[in-house]
């Protein structure tokens, strides 16, 4: 254990190098300003940095002095390779903004590149190394694996012993927090920008527009009043406060104490490398001959809540608690144990529910932007995050798909519920470092949302996953009734652990880069899709009513396929002003109804919008900007909760279905891509001849003959008991639903579709009209003329080795991308992946597609592909019209029933 000499207060070792004298301090702020940052740590003075490059008239104001909340005890550390794409785009940014500054300003910004090496204990953890070196390589960041010896000859003190390889990346490095504020802040008030520290904020003005919603209108200051149309909240552990300032009840970040300690010198370390040692979950710093030491416990201290006054200042470090981080860094490295301490560092940082920022717009107060929750990385992250940052409130939207950042990927539900964003928070703190599974599940915040037949599920075996908050089905356990238990806390605090821990023992299953344990089971529920029926409960759908006198009128705008009224289920696609796609949907034009939940009341037309549930939050806030924006009279409702969704897919789905409606069901009377209203019995034969009306959608996820059926909430418990008792019928979960989806060439939206992505490079040309204003119709127009520079393509693996998404794309021996989705296709076994292939800045064709030799890169190992422009899986689309001629069946063959070839259907 390191051994302790004493204790200097580091902010005594600090140079602040005159922040104070070059700020407006207790003087009458400006009257008006185009932004105004509220916070002065470093995500402040980053995005201030960025907006006064841009010419934006942008004020920052601080409480108290800058970097003296948490920025100043920040540890710095930079680093290159994380299991994301996005975030490894955005630390090269933050890398070149650090590394650019002193040429710009003529100031040392306190950049120091000494590079970052990993340790790996375990297997798996070697696994996870390889994937992100095979990452790396699409970006073109360098790494190299490394031998326990070779890592040594780069970090002297390590024990080869106690670790099996390392990875090493060059480009790694560590910033100075106050050096490079100071830095940013000279470049900003030379193009500008204006900093008033010693200014707290006491309030935030908004009115209400004419259409009813919040709008930033001015900042309330100790020093005045400044006229804005938007505040960027730059408060870290503060910014829940800043954000009710605004009327905001809840941001979803959480204060911790975070500790790291400063070593005694030792001079073998000087240059060396920063160390990364995940699986004990420690963190060393290389600071000339010294080195901070420091990680993330299991057990870490919440706080309550921080005083407003609270500057500079530190806690006396528990070492109960931190102890683990000293025996574990002198299990790498025993000579620390021999080696003193200087200094101790224990102060707040905040954290959110999923170890993410909390950016962007919030979707309650327009003009209100979010910058705050980076998790003890804002130094790693702010940088690159303020370049997206200052796209998005200067052209409305980033150059970057910055979902997994918005503060809109989390739900009003979530949000609402204190409980879920302390624990959920708690456990992102504790998983940290752990090791990043393709299918692993959080324990804390369960329970957000759960449909009204998560019970019935959860009765016949389902497996529960977590997405926005909602349960769903991942697979089923034939005979078990699995729960998920209320969060425990892990034990930690005196916290009791769950007596019912087998959810937990199930989840270790997925633990594995390789098949999961239940790989076979989820291929049975694929199976029973193309071979007979399964069931799919798709209740977490988000489901909308778009009405008003303006409806069609936004419709014309969001949506870019053209509407018809004529019972259509149209699939479309809901863009940015750059021609990005934020969302994809289904969209049905209907008229008003009988009064029920799928047939409402409403004057003229009106449209039923059904999107992701894991988006849904993100899609009805981009609606509804929509709607703000051209100051439209149109009316969303969310009817989410009160609609079921129960879809029914695949070869024999039409006879099942055709046992509970008299309704015909041919091709004839319900045609692909349509909708109606429909009656659903009871049971077939049953003596309680009681049936119940639903919306029918003749739509499926999987590439099958099959239909979805809209059920009010309130009846859906019957129609799922019903249909559960028909022979042939499976139940399957989304885990089988995705891995359909993909073989069948559908996209999912934030993997292979996202903002970043114009629908002409996506292959979703054809739902965009050729005629009409949507927004962003001139990027796709442009991209349909000029070409595009990348090109969504399937690759198909004849080694059936697992794949998630990740992997780099070879093409002729050199990278060209890499799988946004790697899934297994069970109906044609083999592994299979949707990426985009560029051409070096050149345009990507079909010709350049199919003539190049593609190679799959899997840790390290590269393995030979297929490449296609659609999917091998019935690219024509026959079985989707129930045409099984393989299989001796299409959908004549069934006993004809009422209406059943009449266009009109049979007895509503």
């Amino acid at each position: 254990m390191l051994r302790v000499l004493q204790s200097r207060h580091p902010k005594l070792m600090l140079k602040r190098n005159g922040i104070c004298q070059r700020s407006y301090a207790n003087k009458e702020v400006v009257s008006s300003a185009d932004v105004v940052i509220v916070g002065g740590g470093v995500a402040g003075c980053n995005i201030l940095y960025q907006l006064s490059k841009r010419g934006v008239n942008a004020v920052l104001l601080e409480r108290a002095k800058i970097t003296s909340g948490t920025t100043w005890h920040t540890a710095g550390l930079v680093w290159s390779l994380r299991p994301s794409d996005l975030e490894i785009k955005l630390l090269k940014d933050s890398r070149n903004v650090y590394q650019s500054l002193e040429g710009e300003t003529g100031e040392y910004a306190g950049w120091i590149n000494n590079g970052g090496l990993f340790i790996s204990r375990s297997k798996a953890r070697t696994q996870e190394y390889l994937r992100l070196h095979t990452l790396g390589k699409a970006f073109g960041i360098k790494s190299e694996i490394l031998e326990p010896k070779e890592a040594q000859k780069l970090f002297p003190l390590l024990d080869t012993s106690v670790f099996e390889m390392g990875l090493y990346s060059p480009e790694d490095g560590t910033i100075d927090p106050t050096m490079v504020c100071n830095v940013l802040l000279k470049a900003a008030k030379a193009n500008g920008g204006k900093v008033y520290e010693e200014c707290p904020v006491h309030d935030i003005f908004y009115k209400h527009n004419l259409l009813g919603n919040k709008e930033v209108t001015g900042v309330h200051t100790e020093n005045g009043f400044i006229k804005t149309k938007c505040v960027v909240n730059c408060g870290g552990a503060w910014g829940p406060r800043i954000a009710r300032f605004a009327g905001i009840p809840a941001l979803p970040l959480i204060p911790f104490k975070h500790a790291y300690v400063v070593s005694e010198s030792i001079p073998e370390i000087r240059n060396a490398p920063n160390v990364r040692d995940h699986d004990v979950a420690l963190y060393i710093k290389v600071q000339g001959e010294t080195c901070q030491i420091g990680g993330y416990e299991s057990n870490p201290l919440i706080m309550d809540q921080l005083p407003d006054n609270l500057q500079f200042h530190l806690y006396d470090l528990n070492w109960d608690i931190f102890n683990v981080h000293m025996q574990s860094a002198a299990s790498l490295c025993p000579k620390l144990a021999t080696i003193g301490i200087k200094s101790t560092v224990c102060g707040p940082e905040s954290f959110t529910p999923d170890h993410k920022p909390v950016i962007g717009e919030d979707p309650n107060v327009y003009g209100l932007y979010h910058n705050c929750g980076y998790n003890s990385a804002g130094m790693m992250f702010s940088a690159g995050c303020a370049i997206q940052l200052a796209e998005w409130i200067v052209k409305g939207r980033p150059n970057y798909n910055m979902f997994a950042f918005d503060i809109r990927r989390f739900t009003p539900a979530q949000m609402s519920r204190a409980h879920w964003a302390r624990e959920s928070s708690f456990e992102a703190y504790v998983k940290n470092y752990s090791i990043v599974f393709p299918n692993d599940e959080f324990l804390a915040g369960r329970d957000s949302s759960h449909d009204a037949l998560h019970q019935e599920l959860v009765e016949d075996g389902a497996i529960m996953q977590s997405r926005a908050g909602w349960e769903r089905p991942a697979f089923f356990l034939q005979g078990e009734k699995v729960r998920v238990q209320q969060y425990d806390w892990g034990g930690a605090h005196d916290f009791p652990r769950n007596v019912d821990q087998k959810y937990e023992e199930i989840l270790k299953g997925e633990y594995t880069f390789g098949f999961s344990k239940y790989h076979d089971v989820i291929g049975k529920e694929a199976h029973a899709c193309r071979n007979a029926a399964a069931l799919f409960n798709l209740s977490y759908y988000g489901k909308f009513y778009l009405t008003g006198p303006d409806a069609e009128r936004t419709a014309g705008l969001a949506f870019t396929a053209k509407m018809k009224n004529d019972n259509r289920v149209m699939y479309s696609l809901m863009l940015n002003e750059k021609g990005g796609v934020e969302a994809d949907l289904t969209v049905c034009v209907i008229d008003g109804g009988s009064g029920q939940l799928h047939e409402p009341i409403f004057k003229g037309r009106g449209y039923y919008v059904v999107t992701s549930g894991f988006s849904a939050n993100h899609t009805l806030a981009h609606l509804r900007r929509v709607i703000q924006k051209y100051k439209l009279r149109a009316t969303i409702t969310d009817v989410t909760k009160q609609i079921c969704i129960l879809g029914i897919q695949g070869p024999h789905s039409q006879r099942i279905l055709q046992r509970y409606t008299n309704s015909g069901l041919s091709n004839d009377a319900f045609p692909v891509n349509t909708h109606r209203s429909l009656h659903v019995t009871k049971a077939p034969y049953s003596s309680e001849n009681k049936s119940y009306t639903c919306r029918a959608l003749r739509v499926t996820w999987s590439g099958e003959l099959g239909w979805e059926l809209h059920i009010p909430s309130s009846n859906a418990i019957q129609v799922y008991r019903a249909l559960r008792t028909a022979s042939g019928l499976t139940n399957g979960g989304w885990r089988a639903l995705t891995s359909l989806s993909m073989e069948k060439g559908y996209h999912l939206w934030n993997t292979d579709l996202r903002t970043d992505d114009n629908p002409v490079e996506a292959n979703l040309a054809f739902t965009c009209r050729k005629n009409g204003d949507y927004i962003g119709n001139e990027f796709v127009t442009k991209a349909k003329v000029e070409g595009v520079t990348k090109k969504y393509a399937y690759f198909t693996l004849d080694e059936k080795i697992p794949i998630y998404g990740q992997e780099a794309i070879y093409r002729n021996g050199e990278v060209v991308g890499y799988l946004r989705r790697g899934d297994y296709a069970f109906h044609l076994d083999k592994p299979i992946g949707v990426g985009y292939v560029t051409n070096k800045g050149n345009k990507v064709t079909l010709d350049y597609l199919s003539e190049g030799i593609y190679e799959i890169e899997v840790m390290g190992k590269r393995y030979k592909a297929a490449c296609y422009p659609k999917s091998p899986f019935d690219p024509t689309g026959q079985r989707l019209l129930g045409n099984y001629g393989d299989m001796g069946m299409d959908e004549n063959i069934y006993e004809p029933h009422a209406g059943q070839n009449e266009r009109a259907g049979g007895v509503e």
